[in-house]
C-alpha cells in the first residue's frame, strides 16, 4: 500500500501570536501544521512567547518544547528562520541582530515574493495606540483577554463533551465589541499606510489576533492570525501568491489533521 504524501510544499510560511507559556496557546495544532508543511523560509511574526503571562506565573506544557524543537529542527535543515519580536516577546529585541541556531532576530523584514513584490514584515505593535502610550491599558486588557480565553476553554470543554468541533467564543465574543471592530480597521490601515509610504506593495503582520487578507488603500494587507483563537498561518505559494490557512477548517477535513497540499492552496 502507498502511501499518499498530503504534506503542504510552499515557499514562504508567516505564523505569529502563539503565546507559548500560556494556556490559550494552542501549539500541538500549531505543531500539526509545522509537521503538514514544508517551506524555504519560516517568519516568526511575534509574540512566539508571552514574556508578560511568564513573568506573572509560569506554565510550560510537552507541546511548546516540541514546537521549538521542530523550528529548531527546520533551521538545521536549512530552512532560513526570521523571528520578529513582538511586545509580549519584547525582551528578545535587545538581541536584535543576531542570530542564535540558525534563527535570526530581526526587528522586521523586507520579504521579496517570488513575483517580485515587496512585502514589509512587522508584528505591527509599534502602529497599536494603546501599546505605544498607554501601556498600562495594553495589561489590564490582557487581563481581560486572558479571561474571556478561560471561557473560551471552557466552552469548548462543553462543546467537546456534545460531539461539536472547535469553535472560538472568545475571537466571537471580541468582534461583538463596536471598539474593537474600530480598532481592528484603524490597525489595518495604519498598517498599509506604512508600507504605502515606503514604497512597498503590502504588509504582513499579526498583534491583532485578527487573520485578514485584503487590500487597504491601494497595498496589499495580510495579517497571519494566532494560535490562540484562530489558529491560522500565512502561507506563500511558489508563483508569489498567498493564501491564509485556516488549520481548524483543515483537520475538520482529516482526522488525522492533515490535508491535500491543493485543498490548503
Amino acid at each position: 500500500m502507498h502511501l499518499t504524501d498530503t504534506r503542504l510544499r510552499v515557499r514562504s510560511v508567516f505564523i505569529s501570536d502563539l503565546h507559548l507559556g500560556t494556556r490559550g496557546s494552542q501549539a500541538e495544532r500549531l505543531l500539526g501544521f509545522l509537521q503538514g508543511t514544508e517551506c524555504e523560509t519560516l517568519y516568526l511574526v511575534g509574540d512566539i512567547f508571552d514574556g508578560w503571562r511568564m513573568r506573572k506565573s509560569w506554565y510550560w506544557h510537552d507541546s511548546f518544547d516540541a514546537v521549538l524543537r521542530h523550528v529548531l529542527g527546520m533551521a538545521r535543515r536549512g530552512v532560513k528562520v526570521i523571528y520578529i519580536p513582538g511586545n509580549h516577546d519584547e525582551a528578545l529585541r535587545g538581541w536584535l541582530g543576531l542570530e542564535m541556531a540558525g534563527i535570526r532576530l530581526q526587528a522586521e523584514a523586507i520579504h521579496e515574493a517570488a513575483d517580485g513584490r515587496r512585502y514589509l514584515v512587522i508584528h505591527g505593535d509599534e502602529f497599536d495606540g494603546v501599546i505605544r502610550y498607554a501601556k498600562f491599558l495594553a495589561h489590564l486588557g490582557d487581563w481581560a483577554y486572558e479571561w474571556a480565553l478561560v471561557l473560551n476553554r471552557l466552552f469548548n470543554v462543553a462543546r467537546r463533551w456534545c460531539g461539536y468541533p472547535y469553535w472560538s467564543l472568545s475571537q466571537w465574543l471580541k468582534l461583538q465589541v463596536k471598539g474593537a471592530v474600530k480598532a481592528i480597521d484603524n490597525f489595518e490601515h495604519a498598517l498599509a499606510g506604512e508600507a504605502k509610504r515606503r514604497g512597498l506593495d503590502g504588509v504582513i503582520c499579526g498583534h491583532i489576533h485578527h487573520a485578514e487578507q485584503r487590500e487597504v488603500d491601494g497595498v496589499q494587507y495580510m495579517n497571519s492570525g494566532d494560535w490562540v483563537e484562530s489558529c491560522s498561518a500565512l502561507v506563500e505559494h511558489r508563483d508569489g501568491r498567498f493564501a491564509l490557512i485556516d488549520w481548524i477548517a483543515t483537520e475538520r477535513m482529516s482526522p488525522a489533521g492533515r490535508a491535500p497540499a491543493e485543498a490548503l492552496a
